[in-house]
């Protein structure tokens, strides 16, 4: 008989969990799959596209619905857990039904954070987060509508193209000096900046938010220094927070996240987690890529094997219509390393690699990001790279022609 295994959360990390388990275990378990989010699990990482016109909704999801049916999951989506029960070994819907288990894991990722100042919950300032978000964003977005978006990191930068794709008139503001701060050094963030501007979108930096302005409605965004913008909607992206509640409620251990060990078990047993919402060795992942190397171990570990995970190398890569950036490792090099640089400012690239005692550290790419698997490869193995050293800024091409 197949082993009861309950999945609360149906976003990418469910999804890519049980794609992993169908491959390693499959029949072993019955799955049942639980998510608040009314549809199919789909791809966030598209969303700004959704906003922007480009890639209809429905090509986002991550598998059809017979994909799940075909491997024998349960899914409930549209149906938000409210309970866990670690006794008793059951999980309580909000519509009264109950589902037991003897696993159970929480992939229950993350949500955007909301300014904590006056005005934030005005009609008109919104969040980007998940499909409703953009629901709600292009629904009130019209040509010409004023929006200003806060925060420069990746969600903001993503929402700010979105919408002036859509032909709003949007500015970008952001508290610190850089866009992408910690994901890219000065250089790669100015010529950044760069293209976001030639794409039609405002960027103010160091200007910090104050409060939101309006009557009934959002109407403006006054910043610490004085300074008003006039703005029929508002979108916030200034960071998530794991959705650690439902696990904390049921006696797991929580700090910013719940708190995994290497085989991505909480403090109770047969209880995991894995994802945005999970905290390993003090680290919360906000990428795709953890999350699916958590999804990967942790299936291993449910088809019988002794799998571990030691953590992630923090990668992140941005594609928004011709730009292309990608960060990985130490990217601003510590103490003791040297750094490679190549720049062509009339082909609009910039590579930067950091070297720590003959491995590949870190690595920022502006413009042609061709080559990033290969350097991701390299600073998550370790490799040696003193034999191709000198080739290895102009690509993996000449580099291993070298070594050869």
């Amino acid at each position: 008989m197949s082993e009861p295994l309950v999945i609360v959360g149906n976003g990418m990390a469910a999804a890519r969990l049980c794609d992993e388990l169908a491959q390693r275990a499959l029949g072993r378990y019955a799955i049942a799959v639980i998510g608040a989010e009314p549809q199919l699990a789909y791809n966030r990482i598209l969303l700004s596209s959704v906003l922007a016109g480009d890639v209809p909704a429905s090509e986002t999801l991550l598998k059809p619905a017979t994909w799940w049916r075909d491997r024998g999951v349960t899914l409930r989506y549209g149906a938000a857990a409210t309970a866990v029960d670690t006794r008793e070994r059951t999980v309580t819907l909000d519509d009264g039904k109950m589902l037991n288990f003897t696993k159970l894991v929480f992939a229950t990722g993350s949500r955007a954070i909301r300014l904590p100042v006056g005005g934030c919950d005005l009609p008109g300032v919104l969040t980007f987060r998940d499909m409703s978000d953009v629901e709600s964003i292009a629904g009130a977005a019209r040509r010409g509508t004023r929006v200003v978006v806060v925060g420069g990191g990746l969600l903001g930068i993503e929402a700010a193209y979105g919408l002036a794709k859509a032909g709003a008139t949007v500015t970008l503001v952001h508290l610190m000096d850089r866009l992408m701060e910690r994901q890219l050094d000065a250089r790669a963030a100015l010529l950044l900046k760069r293209a976001v501007e030639a794409k039609g979108v405002e960027v103010l930096l160091e200007v910090a938010t104050s409060r939101f302005v309006g009557d009934g409605r959002v109407e403006a965004v006054e910043f610490k220094d004085g300074r008003i913008i006039a703005a029929e909607m508002v979108v916030v992206a200034v960071g998530i927070k794991p959705n650690a509640e439902l696990a904390n409620a049921a006696g797991l251990a929580v700090n910013r996240g719940i708190v995994v060990d290497d085989h991505l078990s909480s403090n109770t047993a047969d209880i995991f987690a894995i994802g945005e919402c999970a905290e390993h060795r003090g680290v919360c992942y906000g990428l795709v890529e953890p999350a699916y190397d958590q999804a990967r171990v942790l299936a291993e570990r449910f088809a019988g094997h002794n799998a571990k995970y030691d953590g992630s190398v923090n990668a992140t890569n941005l594609k928004v219509s011709g730009v292309q950036v990608f960060s990985a490792g130490d990217f601003l090099g510590a103490a003791g390393t040297e750094s490679i640089v190549f720049a062509d400012p009339g082909l609009g690239t910039y590579k930067k690699l950091i070297v720590s005692d003959g491995h590949l550290a870190g690595a920022v790419l502006f413009g042609d990001t061709a080559d990033a698997p290969w350097y991701l490869d390299l600073i998550r193995t370790g490799a040696v790279i003193e034999p191709f050293r000198h080739e290895i800024v102009f690509g993996r091409a000449l580099a291993e022609r070298r070594a050869a």
